[in-house]
């Protein structure tokens, strides 16, 4: 018989909270509750990469309409209908939530539809007023879009209120570079918006390997997108034409809709965690160990609030984690290693291991690198470029680092990162035998380096 009103209370029903408390309640046999204030399924499902992928499929449209006429077909293509997409958007996320909702139920958890916040080292308190005393404290709280500190402010939007414009604007300017930034110029764009990016760093996608990122934002170009790197946004102002942005570059231009995407910060503040002893680093994160605990021994974070790696799947593996050790007597800890990720820019670019950059500062290193025109949109007439690109230490063989850009980049890179996670030389590469005709085939087809370090 527990002292405790529950084994586990988790604060926040994203992925990795979702995913821990079902697997702690179903598997670990243990008491769960979970508190979520605003929709159940978390930034990822109701403000992020569902919704944003919906995005990107609807906006690509346009290019698969041409290409359409290029191979033949009467295609007539039309006027965009945002509130049709927005509705069954809508309905859409109420059906995924749902799911989430009906998968915590049936693993037993106890849902309660409130803020929650840590009393002690084992009492949450819900802004209900009720309380509720636990064995184990687990925050699942994510991140929160980050608008800097300039006048106007309040005149843009962020990532979390793209979804629910009741218009499309004519014009609109991207502040940011990251891929978040980065992808909704694309969808912009594609939905036919006359789109601006600015961003203060040298190249967009920071973090992602140079000659990648560079290829898409030469790509994006191509395709109309105004991109401006060296250039923040000093003030905004009202305007009689809409949103006046007074840039550093001297410029005043006027948009429909400003979009903030400037990175997010994790959603840790007032909770009650630094009065109790939890920790946060200085961009508010809260610091865990190897096995996702904190300073105070019953408590525990996984996901973007604790700004490891910010990725869905990996709250997802994070919370596993956490269940498998705490309630189900497995202990794991989660590699936060050759993690493969995706831009869903339009071309995707999509990579696991290291880039370039980071692998020539450990030695010798060879670089494979291909770059050419795709079939299928060199049929139709359009200029599109794919890479394919492998890094490959000289000594052990092994492949370091892949990255693609281009048309299904995402789907190549997951079986990808298969092979490298199992530390696949380049003549595992080699041997295997190409699928042909594909895009695909030129990562087990490059035979001479590009670069040698």
């Amino acid at each position: 018989m527990t002292d405790f009103d529950y084994d586990l209370f988790v604060i926040g029903g994203g992925s990795g909270g979702v995913r821990a408390a079902r697997i702690a309640a179903a598997e670990g046999g243990a008491k769960v509750g979970l508190a979520e204030e605003s929709r159940m399924g978390g930034t990822c499902v109701i403000r992020g990469c569902v919704p944003k992928k919906l995005m990107v499929f609807a906006s690509a449209f346009p290019d698969a309409m041409a290409d359409a006429r290029a191979y033949g077909w009467d295609v007539q293509g039309g006027a965009f209908d945002w509130p049709h997409f927005r509705k069954a958007l809508a309905a859409e996320l109420d059906r995924l939530e749902n799911a989430y909702r009906g998968t915590l139920k049936n693993a037993g958890v106890t849902i309660h539809d409130t803020r929650a916040v840590v009393e002690d080292a084992h009492t949450v308190r819900l802004a209900t007023g009720e309380r509720f005393t636990t064995r184990h404290i687990l925050i699942a709280t994510g991140g929160w879009p980050f608008v800097p500190d300039i006048p106007g402010r309040e005149l843009a939007v962020t990532s979390n209120e793209m979804f629910d414009l009741p218009a499309l604007p004519r014009r609109a300017l991207v502040v940011g570079g990251g891929y978040i930034a980065s992808e909704f110029a694309c969808i912009l764009n594609g939905l036919g918006v006359e789109v601006t990016q600015y961003y203060r760093g040298a190249q967009i996608l920071r973090g992602f390997d140079d000659e990648a990122r560079g290829h898409v934002s030469n790509a994006m170009q191509a395709a109309g997108i105004a991109v401006h790197c060296g250039t923040d946004v000093l003030r905004l102002e009202k305007a009689t034409g809409g949103i006046r942005a007074v840039a550093t570059d001297g410029t005043e231009r006027e948009f429909d809709l400003v979009l903030y995407a400037t990175g997010r910060r994790p959603n840790a503040r007032g909770l009650g965690l630094e009065a109790l002893g939890v920790t946060l680093d200085r961009a508010g994160a809260i610091e865990v160990d190897e096995w996702s605990q904190t300073a105070v021994p019953s408590v525990y974070a996984v996901g973007d609030v604790t700004n490891r790696v910010n990725l869905t799947p990996v709250a997802i593996r994070e919370g596993h984690a956490f269940a498998d050790t705490v309630f189900r007597g497995v202990p794991t800890r989660f590699d936060h290693v050759n993690i493969a990720s995706a831009v869903f820019t339009q071309p995707e670019l999509a990579s696991v291991g290291l880039t370039e950059e980071e692998a020539r500062k450990l030695g010798p290193l060879e670089v494979y690198s291909a770059s050419f025109r795709p079939m299928r949109t060199l049929f139709a007439g359009r200029q599109d470029r794919m890479l394919m690109k492998l890094l490959v230490d000289p000594v052990s063989r092994k492949v370091l680092g892949c990255h693609i850009v281009g048309d299904s980049a995402a789907e190549m890179i997951q079986l990808a990162a298969i092979a490298i996670g199992m530390g696949a030389t380049k003549e595992d590469f080699d041997r295997t035998v190409a699928v042909h005709p594909t895009a695909a085939e030129e990562l087990v087809t490059m035979r001479k380096p590009a670069r040698v370090y």
